[in-house]
């Protein structure tokens, strides 16, 4: 008897052991770069936080649209840790999207965060692919201003402008920086490139139209 209650005592302090705060103990970490006098957390070392001042948690900019001459025709405009040092553990972050007519913010994937979008201007066809456990289902809807659709963490997902005129939309993403994984830039960009046979075999396409695309986005 008094052996199992051990044991149940033991696995108790272990379980405790393993886990950790769910949140920051201190009011803020503002990041720096230099490391002296600095602690490193998340990634970041911060600053003593009697130095922090206001401009540590501010960033300016987000009014003026994004530059979206390019392949896609939109541009993110990223507010993360490294715009605003103050976001340094507080799990959150921010893009502004532009998006031209009929541009699209291609399939991605966020690998840190969860993503909540809300359209401002124009008309929008968003969407998300659930995982191979969930049989790839596609979740998809129209979004008009003032719509908020979210994307879970890790799905991958899109946004295309399916309007005559521009669209704008903000998103808030559940960490200080999320990174983003562009699936056709990863997987025929990537540096050196994956085998054509390989690539292949896994979407079903003649060798040569992959090597086409891996020649087009290698750059």
């Amino acid at each position: 008897m008094r052996v199992s209650i051990l044991i149940t005592v033991l696995a108790v302090v272990i379980s405790f052991a393993k886990a950790y705060d769910p949140s920051p103990l201190q009011d803020f970490c503002v990041a720096i770069d230099d490391p002296k006098n600095g602690v490193f957390v998340n990634g970041k070392f911060c600053k003593d936080p009697k130095q922090a001042k206001a401009e540590d948690f501010f960033y300016s900019g987000l009014n003026k649209a994004g530059n979206t001459n390019n392949d896609v025709k939109s541009n993110v405009t990223t507010v993360n840790v490294d715009k605003i040092p103050g976001l340094n553990t507080m799990g959150i972050s921010l893009v502004r999207i532009d998006y031209a007519p009929y541009g699209q913010n291609p399939p991605h994937t966020h690998p840190r965060a969860t993503e909540i979008l809300v359209l401002l201007e124009g008309t929008l066809y968003v969407g998300f692919v659930s995982s191979n456990q969930d049989n790839n289902r596609l979740f998809a809807k129209v979004l008009q201003p003032g719509d908020v659709f979210v994307f879970p963490i890790g799905m991958i997902h899109f946004q295309v402008n399916i309007g005559k005129t521009p669209a704008v939309a903000f998103a808030g993403l559940s960490s200080q920086n999320a990174g983003v994984i562009t699936i056709a830039d990863t997987v025929f960009g990537s540096k050196p490139p994956i085998n054509p046979e390989v690539l292949a075999m896994a979407f079903q396409l003649d060798v040569n139209v992959v090597k086409d695309l891996e020649a087009k986005f290698k750059n």
